[in-house]
């Protein structure tokens, strides 16, 4: 069975417990490019179609642009929440589809500059 499908069947054995809100720490990192695209069309769709609230934690940021209706960024440890970014894309669809939006590069700027990343 390849990760792909070992991270939707254990999204959906979590999902059968029925739990309030769903914690996703990195769900993605172990996968390839483009199966992370993949499985977080699939995970977004699952959430939406369940009704769930997920919480994700991520280092990612155009996955949690591209899957988040809200992003938290936080300062460097100890942690303390530094924004939130509410997001708004105009066309929300899946997250393959959500990095497509006009606004899709101007959230990532700016978080991207928020973070303090020195480079």
């Amino acid at each position: 069975m390849c990760l792909h499908n070992i991270q939707r069947v254990a999204l959906i054995r979590t999902l059968a417990i029925k739990p309030d809100i769903l914690l996703l720490d990195e769900p993605m990192s172990a996968l390839d490019y483009q199966s992370r695209l993949a499985i977080s069309d699939d995970i977004y769709k699952i959430i939406k179609n369940e009704g769930k609230t997920a919480i994700m934690v991520t280092h990612d940021i155009a996955e949690a642009i591209s899957m988040s209706d809200r992003v938290i960024v936080l300062t460097k440890r100890p942690s303390k929440v530094k924004s939130i970014y509410e997001i708004n894309l105009t066309d929300k669809s899946t997250p393959i589809n959500n990095r497509k939006c006009k606004e899709f590069s101007t959230y990532y700027d700016t978080i991207w500059r928020d973070l303090d990343v020195h480079i």
